[in-house]
């Protein structure tokens, strides 16, 4: 089963962050042939973090509660919030499986928070995309999808949103080491 696992910077954590990269780095390396996709929301100018975004193939719920709250960001308080759900990769592939980059675009995530919304239209912008579940698997809470784009508006519209259009634009890229696979 598959879980979607976004950590929310609170305000003023960066530092921090950058202090316990290496650890955090260590803690995923555990999970490295787990991993669906992974990498940091960034601010508007790409000069610090905002998030850390990681889906990830896991037995069960418990696992992914242990996956979330033990990870060191989280453990010194760098993350104001976790979102923590089940997620059904509907394209079923992974974000190294992506290879329709196309220059000059940049990566989003894109959170829409709307149990009835549509489903979005087939688009070779879509990196990894799928539904976001309760833990259970039984409620349809969202949708996610990390997408290529020109900017934030198109992005946006990759996924759109249905009902109350809670939708999340984040520009995003690829994480983990250097050396890793990213």
């Amino acid at each position: 089963m598959e879980y979607f696992v976004y950590g929310r910077d609170r305000p003023g954590a960066f530092g921090l962050k950058v202090s316990l990269s290496e650890d955090h780095w260590s803690f995923m390396d555990g999970y490295a042939d787990r991993l669906v996709a992974r990498g940091p929301t960034l601010t508007g100018d790409a000069a610090e973090s905002t998030g850390s975004l990681h889906i990830v193939d896991l037995p069960d719920a418990e696992a992914a509660r242990t996956f979330a709250y033990e990870e060191p960001y989280y453990r010194a308080g760098v993350f104001g919030s976790v979102l923590l759900c089940r997620f059904h990769n509907v394209l079923g592939r992974t974000m190294w499986d992506f290879t329709e980059a196309v220059e000059g675009y940049g990566r989003f995530l894109v959170i829409s928070m709307d149990e009835s919304g549509p489903a979005p239209a087939a688009s070779k912008h879509m990196i990894v995309y799928g539904e976001l579940l309760s833990l259970d698997g039984e409620a349809r809470l969202g949708r996610a999808a990390m997408v290529e784009a020109p900017d934030r508006e198109a992005a946006a519209m990759l996924l759109p949103a249905g009902g109350d259009g809670r939708t999340e634009v984040h520009p995003w890229r690829f994480g983990g080491r250097p050396t890793q696979r990213s």
